[in-house]
């Protein structure tokens, strides 16, 4: 039988290899809507190309042009915030939320309520509302599938049944461009020299996280509340090949390693085609050529925001919600050249304390708190970041 799909943030950089997996094994699934944030053209060539009974962008003012960019076909169109959800909890066998940031929480939730099975690329779901999403999918019997490479590695190579067996979890990092860098070099650093990954092609936020490594602190959070583990069974390591995506340590002294080529085809086919395993479109894992994997501990000094997540995991869901919207904002503030570098991590920090001094980073029980949540770090982080600028 074919599985039923809808993806969230389908013309994204996960969107897109999440199409490639789909192209490789067409006669596997059944796209039943694509849902794209503002790219018209992109988006309709994916509906087109896929059969989509759906399409669905979520900006209203491109609704006329989608409209026309799909006539002549069959594909029902629509768009708006409020569409994105009602389609998101129209159950299919599996939903792929791939949408970036806080905005994929609500129709990720609606996916979960609808009963389906969830393949999570965004991480903010969990970040912001791990406790409540969690809980949701137990009752709903929605099976939660990683996506995202280090997730999905430790989920593959972690024993579900013994899970107390785990001694630690670790989760792998490249070290983004400014692995070596000094605390000068990144004072200076652009926006340009930000986004030149060494090894993943992925989305602007992602990218300017993984160089502040605030992403890693994003996934510290996530892999907290998709494993059965403490906060302090989850550790760091930086290797910067990215062939170690994921290692899971056990009580025995083994550890156990997922390696693949850092490529996202791997971890969504591995979700697609879950429980079984499907060929994907992925180069070969060439160890003799690779010749050597390195690793190191984390410089907390250098990336303070490692340490920072570490103690937001601590806290909950509201301390989350507080962190990741805070950050989104100042990522935008810095591409926009109002903030440095290294900034970004001092704006998270000053947000931090000023919503825990105004005793607001507790946590929250409904979804929509967490949403209300989100606006006021978001305004907060603006507040923020006029007084850095100014």
């Amino acid at each position: 039988m074919r599985k039923s799909l809808t993806i969230l943030g389908a013309t994204g950089s996960v969107g897109a290899s999440v199409l490639k997996v789909i192209a490789h094994s067409p006669e596997r699934y059944e796209v039943n809507a694509l849902v794209a944030g503002n790219n018209v053209e992109a988006l309709a060539k994916a509906c087109r190309e896929t059969g989509a009974k759906r399409a669905v962008i979520g900006d209203p003012s491109k609704y006329d042009a989608l409209k026309s960019a799909l006539a002549g076909t069959d594909i029902e169109v629509s768009a708006g915030r409020e569409a994105v959800v009602e389609v998101a909890g129209q159950k299919v066998d599996m939903l792929v939320s791939a949408m970036v940031g806080a905005a994929g929480l609500e129709p990720t939730v609606a996916g979960i309520k609808a009963g389906s099975d969830i393949a999570l690329a965004n991480k903010e779901t969990l970040v912001c509302a791990g406790t409540l999403v969690c809980a949701l999918a137990e009752k709903q019997q929605s099976t939660l599938l990683p996506m995202d490479s280090e997730h999905n590695a430790i989920f593959q190579v972690f024993d579900q049944d013994d899970p107390k067996a785990v001694d630690k979890v670790i989760v792998t990092a490249s070290g983004g461009p400014f692995r070596t860098a000094s605390l000068e070099e990144m004072r200076v650093a652009t926006p340009e020299m930000a986004l030149k990954h060494p090894n993943w092609s992925m989305g602007q936020r992602i990218t300017i996280d993984s160089a502040t490594m605030v992403n890693k602190g994003l996934e510290l959070i996530e892999a907290f509340h998709l494993f059965p583990i403490e906060a302090d069974q989850l550790e760091v390591l930086v290797h910067p090949q990215s062939i170690v995506h994921g290692m899971v340590k056990y009580c025995d002294g083994s550890l156990l390693a997922h390696m693949a080529t850092p490529d996202m085809c791997g971890p969504i086919a591995h979700c697609l085609a879950y429980p079984r395993r499907k060929a994907a479109p992925v180069a070969d894992l060439d160890l003799g050529m690779i010749g050597r994997l390195d690793f190191e501990k984390p410089d907390f000094a250098r990336f303070p925001a490692l340490g920072l997540a570490l103690d937001v995991m601590k806290q909950g869901d509201g301390a989350g919600t507080v962190f990741n919207a805070a950050d989104e904002v100042a990522v935008e503030a810095f591409v926009a050249r109002k903030i440095g570098f290294l900034q970004i991590t001092q704006v998270l920090q000053l947000v931090l304390d000023r919503l825990h001094t105004q005793n607001m980073l507790g946590c929250p029980q409904e979804l929509e708190e967490i949403l209300q949540l989100d606006q006021v770090a978001r305004r907060v982080a603006n507040e923020v970041i006029g007084k850095l600028a100014a």
